[in-house]
């Protein structure tokens, strides 16, 4: 049982933490060959920014914005692997690709100064909604302790869709979230889904026909017929008077 648990935990891990390595890999290239690497970045509806929605999601400002979204990063893609197995690689790609393709299409930019968008937060926000919703969505409640689990965790994150900092992209983490919401609807049926019970699944055979209910009840209201007819005879002594 251990062992069966300890390999259900590394495969769940393998691939966000190889994903995680990747992302330092890349910041530590960049920092250590004075690199910059923003114009990987999305630089919306621009013809150079499209390769952002693969790329962006790899470049990081600084150490405090690489390590901020490190652990959140880790964390929920492994839940992700762990509980939805089947179907994680390909809801981890979806969310990376749409939350990307709308970030290029509605994230600010301008012709004076371009905005670039980077960072790994957009996949943060997709794979937070895609864990909640995915629970609710399911109505599994193994699922739904999950979704709390994410609420608890990373439920406050959720301020960061409002455009409250304008140095923060807002558009990223509200595109991601959305994204997320988007794939937990599209793959509610697929992966882990909850028991149905038989008394759910066949309403009809707990239905008792009209007929057998009114030849039950002429049954039971007939007057009942004795099993036996016997007539008890009391023998006495009269009394003697004489």
């Amino acid at each position: 049982m251990k062992n069966y648990l300890g390999k259900q935990i590394f495969s769940s891990i393998f691939y966000p933490l190889l994903f995680l390595m990747s992302i330092w890999l890349v910041f530590f290239i960049e920092k250590a060959n004075d690199f910059n690497f923003v114009k990987f970045g999305i630089l919306p509806r621009s013809y150079e920014g499209l390769i952002g929605i693969l790329t962006s999601v790899f470049i990081h400002g600084d150490l405090d914005h690489i390590t901020s979204n490190s652990i959140p990063l880790l964390v929920l893609g492994t839940m992700l692997f762990y509980f939805y197995k089947k179907i994680a690689k390909a809801s981890f790609i979806w969310i990376w690709l749409i939350s990307g393709i709308w970030l290029w299409l509605g994230g600010r930019n301008n012709d004076i100064h371009p905005v670039y968008h980077i960072g790994a937060s957009t996949l943060i926000y997709g794979l937070s909604t895609f864990l909640f919703f995915s629970g609710v969505f399911r109505k599994h409640l193994r699922l739904m302790v999950v979704s709390a689990m994410v609420v608890f965790l990373y439920g406050s994150i959720m301020w960061g869709i409002f455009p409250l900092k304008t140095e923060i992209s807002w558009e990223g983490h509200l595109f991601g979230a959305l994204a997320g919401v988007l794939v937990a609807f599209n793959y509610r049926k697929e992966g882990p889904q909850r028991r149905i019970y038989h008394w759910e699944d066949e309403e009809e055979d707990d239905i008792i026909p009209l007929e057998i209910i009114e030849e039950f009840d002429e049954t039971i209201t007939e007057d009942p017929k004795p099993i036996n007819d016997f007539k008890i005879n009391f023998i006495y002594k009269e009394k003697n008077t004489d």
